[in-house]
């Protein structure tokens, strides 16, 4: 029942948010938007970048180690994502990829799946949307969470949806074969490392964009949108520094 629940789900946000035609650039509240970008940049200021510094400091091995650990995670999401995209021999490169690191990677710290061949295709289902003609849908800022669409937002209600770890973390469901039982922390700790992981890969980049904007607001939503379309088109298969190329 589940199953039909999620499926009947997805295919209810594919036909409601088809038929969105919003330009591009089109604003839901440009005012509003800007007030929750202040908040966001004040908040990075105060607590994510001074965070990401401190996590740059740890040895190099601990990093790789995080890094590749989040990595793996990523798989779970990606395998439907990719099938729901016709892209079978991606979702099965993810799913090979999750086990061997699962296996020989000692949980996922390591990423021998890389080495093999089995590349992580990242996709989510923003992407989904994307690829069956959803169109973005006007543009915001969400407190937090930072810059959107609204294809996009409904893409991280699917995304909570298709994704296996969320499923396990949030609802609470015991992983197959495993005593393990899912707990809300280890899905809003895996969220928040990532974050940071993400940020300190990408300090030097973020200060380049900024002391080269003239407006940083309109700077971050051009490269967005424009690095969500790519994405979508399959042009950017970019990992953790997929903003290094705007910022120079």
């Amino acid at each position: 029942m589940k199953k039909i629940k999620i499926l009947y789900l997805t295919l209810l946000l594919i036909l409601c948010f088809k038929q969105l035609s919003f330009a591009t650039e089109k604003e839901c509240s440009e005012k509003l938007s800007r007030s929750f970008f202040e908040f966001n940049q004040a908040l990075d200021k105060g607590a994510l970048l001074p965070t990401a510094k401190v996590y740059n400091k740890l040895p190099s091995g601990l990093k790789n180690a995080s890094g590749n650990f989040l990595n793996n995670l990523s798989r779970l999401l990606n395998i439907p994502a990719n099938l729901l995209q016709g892209n079978v021999s991606a979702a099965a490169d993810n799913l090979g990829g999750f086990a061997i690191n699962l296996t020989l990677g000692l949980g996922g710290i390591g990423d021998p799946a890389t080495e093999l061949g089995a590349v992580n295709t990242k996709e989510d289902f923003g992407q989904v949307l994307g690829f069956w003609g959803v169109e973005n849908g006007c543009y915001f800022v969400l407190p937090i969470l930072g810059p959107t669409t609204l294809r996009d937002t409904a893409g991280m209600v699917g995304d909570r949806l298709i994704d296996p770890f969320a499923r396990f973390s949030l609802d609470g469901q015991n992983v197959p074969k495993t005593s393990y039982t899912g707990d809300p922390a280890d899905y809003y700790g895996v969220k928040i490392t990532g974050a940071v992981d993400f940020r300190a890969k990408n300090i030097v980049n973020f200060d380049n964009l900024e002391k080269n904007s003239l407006d940083l607001y309109s700077s971050v939503k051009s490269l967005y949108i424009q690095d969500r379309e790519n994405k979508i088109q399959n042009q950017d298969s970019s990992n953790d520094d997929e903003w290094e190329n705007f910022a120079k």
